[in-house]
């Protein structure tokens, strides 16, 4: 398969664009040809080098090399991409399309595990809505967690400052608590997100929302996870996971 032709094919299916603040769409260049793609959350070394043993011509993440505002002060990513190249490894990132969209995307993998319907976009930021809320036949909110822990295979850290009674949620995955002004004038039940905020704690509290929070990194595997599964059957083509947890 030909890089182009699957580049082209993401970049329309994910709706790409380039102001979010970071760099989404193809960032390195290297093979034509694409024999294996690996699918990963985080760009780094230790992310290419284990795509370099296992043969792959395109590693597909969440959070590439390029970052408005961010400098290369230790030649880091040089070095990244020197590697990448010398290899003939493609790097295509993609930041907010893989958490907002709708088919593939991290908030609504989210909305699905847990059965959500009726799906209506939340967390609005710099013009870009970046996730999902919808509606769930009512549970606990101990109940909801679990689904979330069994699912994700984690286990997920409870703010339990609502209602007992869980019915509406937003979903935020990564770093979703700056939107609980939203939450809060919305009446949501539960933000389901990666990281609870120190600085926020106590807002969360006053405010009375109920926040549950799985790890920036687990809640943001499920898109590219999804991601794999429909390029794997796009194209036909061998197509694998790379785990590289970091336990935030």
């Amino acid at each position: 398969m030909k890089l182009n032709t699957i580049v082209r094919f993401l970049n329309k299916e994910l709706g790409v664009s380039k102001i979010d603040g970071a760099r989404n769409g193809l960032q390195v260049k290297g093979s034509e040809d694409v024999q294996k793609i690996v699918f990963s959350v985080d760009a780094s070394m230790e992310l290419f080098e284990k795509a370099k043993a296992k043969k792959c011509n395109l590693v597909i993440v969440h959070h590439g090399l390029f970052w408005k505002g961010i400098k290369d002060s230790f030649n880091l990513r040089k070095k990244a991409i020197a590697f990448l190249k010398r290899n003939g490894i493609s790097l295509y990132a993609s930041h907010h399309p893989i958490d907002s969209n709708i088919t593939y995307g991290n908030n609504s993998e989210l909305a699905r595990i847990i059965k959500a319907k009726n799906l209506k976009k939340f967390g609005l930021s710099h013009g870009l809505v970046w996730g999902w809320q919808g509606i769930i036949k009512p549970i606990s909110l101990n109940k909801a967690v679990s689904v979330y822990n069994k699912a994700l295979k984690t286990k997920f850290q409870i703010f339990n400052f609502g209602k007992s009674k869980i019915k509406s949620i937003a979903f935020c995955s990564g770093g979703g608590t700056f939107w609980m002004d939203e939450a809060k004038k919305k009446k949501i039940d539960l933000i389901v997100t990666g990281e609870m905020k120190h600085m926020l704690y106590h807002k969360a509290k006053e405010l009375k929302l109920n926040i549950i929070a799985g790890g920036h990194y687990k809640t943001e595997m499920v898109g590219v996870k999804a991601l794999m599964e429909l390029l794997k059957e796009k194209f036909k083509i061998k197509t694998e996971f790379i785990d590289v947890p970091t336990g935030l």
